[in-house]
């Protein structure tokens, strides 16, 4: 969402990981060994590749073995990163198709208004006059915004453009944000 997005309260800004957040975040998986010194050509899972530096430790997924950057370098749209203990070609293809991941603690804080995916995933949803809708079960990205897919108990499942029109409050440590619907948005209903 924009920094024009949604007016929320300064405690819902990112920061440690709630309830029901991951607690791991993926940023990257290894492809295949690259040239003679052990380094690895990386896929990029990231918004923020600019945070990856030497010195970093990153974590192998699911088991969260740690691994301590010893270089990194743009190649491609990837990244070519080496890590300590890891100096042949052999040695690296060891990690061959690992997922790295960081600590959710360690994301940095987006500007107010802004939100993470899974930040809102599993929200309770509710109109401005209080019914209650369901709950964001999936997050749609097109060309021009996010699109929530709300899920009820029953019927059809709603879509929310995620602008402020639409969606003009959202409250992370309530587990809630509301809606502003137009006619003809709720199933069954005529425009």
């Amino acid at each position: 969402m924009s920094p024009s997005g949604p007016v929320v309260d300064p405690a819902d800004a990112a920061g440690s990981p709630r309830p029901g957040e991951p607690v791991f975040l993926a940023v990257g998986k290894l492809r295949r060994p690259h040239g003679v010194t052990g380094e690895m050509l990386m896929e990029v899972l990231t918004d923020f590749p600019e945070r990856i530096k030497p010195r970093m430790t990153l974590y192998t997924e699911p088991e969260h073995r740690p691994l301590v950057l010893r270089s990194v370098r743009p190649h491609n749209a990837g990244l070519l990163v080496a890590f300590d203990g890891y100096h042949t070609p052999e040695q690296a293809g060891e990690l061959r198709n690992q997922v790295l991941v960081v600590p959710a603690s360690s994301r940095p804080k987006l500007p107010e208004g802004e939100y993470y995916h899974h930040q809102l995933i599993g929200l309770q949803v509710r109109t401005a006059a209080g019914q209650a809708l369901g709950q964001v079960v999936e997050i749609l990205t097109t060309g021009a915004n996010d699109v929530l897919v709300v899920r009820g108990a029953s019927g059809p499942e709603i879509l929310i453009p995620l602008v402020e029109a639409f969606v003009p409050e959202i409250r992370l440590e309530q587990g809630e944000l509301t809606v502003r619907l137009i006619p003809g948005m709720l199933p069954g209903e005529e425009s």
